[in-house]
């Protein structure tokens, strides 16, 4: 059963959340335990954050149990680049010099996801500052594809491409300022986009390059790519 509720897509599990056949509970405690099983050969995270997953997990159950509106990402565990603010938590950008860094923000897109109904899994590994096209990372420790740790995984992020490949979420979010989220998705199999310049918010994450940076979404299937998309795209006025 564990395995099956891994291989499923993003779409398919927000569905079974969603007509009770499975629990946001079930496949969050599925995903820990597989983040915590791959993470020794590929340091795709640089934290998981259980506790609060779990406790996510639950709200997000009760809330089919009592007939809420349910969005389209409802409960579904989702992990992210170390780069998209949240307020008050800590956000490395991949590097010792943000180690303890905590913004005072939250980004646009993680409150759209959060809006969604979508769960946060965990933080991911990423090359310092959004800087490398390979995945490495001498602060946090490199981050090794999934296929074959002896490989790349592709930057700068490589702990999206990989979490997404070895299935301990069913999406993420990364950024591309030179193929940040192709690189990635290429080296681990996986769907990327890069969307147009302005499509998605960029307000509240690490910036790098003011007139190309983008946030893009890394999937396994072009229909989950499609819908995490639409969540996190629109005009945003906090972004100029």
């Amino acid at each position: 059963m564990i395995r099956e509720l891994l291989d499923m897509s993003l779409c398919e599990v927000a569905q079974a959340i969603r007509r009770k056949r499975v629990s946001s509970l079930e496949v969050t405690r599925a995903c820990i335990g597989r983040a915590k099983a791959v993470q020794p050969a590929t340091n795709c995270f640089i934290a998981i954050e259980e506790e609060e997953a779990l406790r996510a997990a639950r709200a997000a159950d009760r809330a089919v149990k009592r007939g809420a509106r349910l969005g389209p990402l409802h409960g579904v565990p989702l992990a992210h680049k170390d780069m998209f603010y949240r307020a008050g938590r800590v956000c490395s950008g991949g590097s010792k010099i943000l180690r303890d860094y905590r913004p005072a923000v939250t980004a646009t897109v993680v409150e759209r996801l959060a809006a969604a109904g979508a769960l946060w899994l965990g933080r991911l590994n990423m090359a310092e500052l959004a800087a490398n096209p390979t995945g490495h990372n001498e602060h946090f420790g490199d981050c090794c594809n999934p296929w074959n740790p002896a490989h790349i995984t592709g930057g700068s992020s490589s702990g999206s491409g990989a979490a997404v490949a070895a299935r301990a979420c069913y999406g993420a979010l990364g950024s591309d300022t030179g193929g940040s989220v192709r690189l990635p998705a290429a080296a681990n199999g996986v769907v990327g986009l890069k969307p147009t310049y302005g499509r998605v918010s960029r307000y509240g994450i690490l910036p790098r390059v003011w007139s190309l940076d983008t946030v893009g979404s890394l999937t396994r299937t072009v229909g989950d790519c499609a819908r995490l998309t639409a969540v996190i795209a629109g005009a945003d006025p906090a972004d100029p």
